[in-house]
């Protein structure tokens, strides 16, 4: 009965492991997520690919990934490591801001400490249309 369902003896090919780099163009958010591709193939000999993630199945990322943070889904994919390459030289380029002495105003007129985001640093990655 299976057979004529098309849903019989499924054959498991050798699991491959992806990761990539996920930033979002909305908020920033920027994260990094390893995948578990198992390449499956049905009864009737058609492959297909099931992602997933500590043992759950999961959707694609490569379809219509949605940001963690905010929901969005304008979120740039890249290649593995970009987000924490990124973070880990805000973090060398930071330098801890030192309190004002007590009673000391900030200067009128001077610029104040820019907040940055990881979409700061992806400019590079936006395409030119064109």
């Amino acid at each position: 009965m299976s057979e004529i369902a098309g849903t019989g003896h499924h054959t498991t090919a050798p699991v491959v492991h992806e990761s990539y780099s996920f930033a979002c163009m909305r908020c920033g958010h920027g994260w990094e997520q390893s995948y578990v591709l198992e390449h499956h193939f049905d009864a009737d000999g058609t492959e297909f690919l099931m992602y997933m993630v500590d043992g759950q199945r999961v959707p694609s990322p490569l379809t219509s990934p949605t940001c963690q943070n905010c929901g969005g889904h304008i979120v740039r994919i890249m290649r593995a490591g970009q987000v924490s390459s990124v973070l880990e030289s805000m973090r060398r380029n930071h330098v801890p801001q030192q309190p004002d002495p007590a009673g000391e105003e900030s200067v009128p007129g001077a610029p104040k400490e820019h907040h940055w985001h990881l979409s700061d640093l992806l400019h590079a990655f936006h395409r030119k249309a064109g």
